[in-house]
């Protein structure tokens, strides 16, 4: 069985942590997880490129994450940091471990010396033994793309990165518009679309739908593979009770004029969504399509994640199983 999902940051990686728990404790042989990470969050910093998406992704799947952040590296030391904000660096709202700082460090010299982001992450994949579980670790591009905000102080308008708006301001700034450079000239990672075309299953984590799914789905071709995949596309809704378990999603739909309701972002994949899983605060009307399911959501746990990651991937063969010819 070969499985595509697409994930941003915390929410996709606890998700995915949660599926492949569920893969191993039922014993599925033979599955292939190949998950495409958003890129529109990157940043540079100190002379670094720093990938926030994917390296969530690496640590949580390869054991290694701060569990009470659900971002950056367990057992962390901030030398560096303390040193830099001495020395008068900035910024300093952007919090980097000592170890982390060796994943900037690593990756930053590779693309220096020419070496394609997707290469790059999966040496950095291997590293954390994503492979010997299945698992290959895609980004969106290797194209550099950042995610600006378009913010209102007072009288001032002006774009600031993403992770500025979310980090420093905690997405408190009025937000009129995201705007991604660099994402129209972008094309898909060696891998991508094959992975979309080829999967028996694509599924979508409750990863943020304007910021990191919705970045994904606008690199050239994703959304139009999605459109004509033969394989049942399904989502979880990043919403419980209307309101995100973390994070600010909802003041990002907001922003794009979406209202906060698991209905609401089903809307924004309309075009290419088969089944949809809910939480039960969050009931939706009946649809033929997507088809709707409802459940608790909250990932409290890893077997709790697990046990929304198989009823996601069970609705998924379940709508695949309708499509094959008797």
């Amino acid at each position: 069985m070969r499985i595509t999902a697409l994930a941003g940051g915390v929410g996709g990686a606890r998700f995915l942590r949660g599926l492949l728990h569920h893969l191993e404790r039922t014993r599925a042989d033979r599955t292939e997880l190949t998950i495409i990470g958003n890129t529109g969050d990157d940043i540079t910093l100190f002379g670094l490129r720093v990938c926030p998406d994917l390296d969530t992704l690496l640590y949580t799947l390869g054991g290694g994450v701060h569990e009470t952040q659900g971002w950056g590296r367990a057992d962390e030391s901030h030398h560096v940091a303390e040193e830099l904000a001495a020395l008068g660096a900035t910024p300093t709202w952007f919090s980097l471990g000592d170890k982390d700082f060796a994943t900037h460090i690593y990756r930053s010299q590779l693309l220096g010396q020419g070496m394609p982001l997707s290469e790059v992450t999966r040496l950095l994949a291997s590293r954390w033994g994503l492979p010997q579980r299945g698992v290959s670790l895609l980004p969106m591009t290797d194209t550099p793309v950042e995610t600006h905000v378009v913010v209102t102080e007072g009288e001032r308008t002006r774009a600031i990165h993403f992770q500025e708006w979310w980090v420093k301001h905690r997405a408190a700034l009025p937000a009129e518009r995201f705007v991604v450079a660099g994402l129209d000239r972008a094309t898909p990672a060696p891998g991508v679309l094959d992975a979309l075309r080829g999967a028996d299953v694509v599924l979508l984590p409750p990863s943020n739908p304007v910021v990191s799914i919705g970045i994904i789905l606008g690199v050239p071709g994703v959304r139009d593979a999605l459109r004509g995949s033969r394989a049942p596309v399904v989502g979880v809704s990043p919403l419980v009770g209307g309101r995100p378990v973390r994070g600010h999603a909802d003041v990002c739909l907001q922003t794009i004029g979406v209202d906060s309701t698991s209905a609401a972002v089903a809307g924004l994949y309309a075009d290419f969504l088969d089944g949809w899983l809910v939480d039960e605060s969050d009931q939706m009307a009946g649809t033929s399509r997507p088809l709707v399911s409802a459940r608790p959501l909250l990932m409290s746990s890893v077997e709790a994640a697990a046990d929304i990651a198989g009823a996601a991937l069970d609705l998924g063969l379940s709508l695949a199983s309708k499509d094959t010819p008797a």
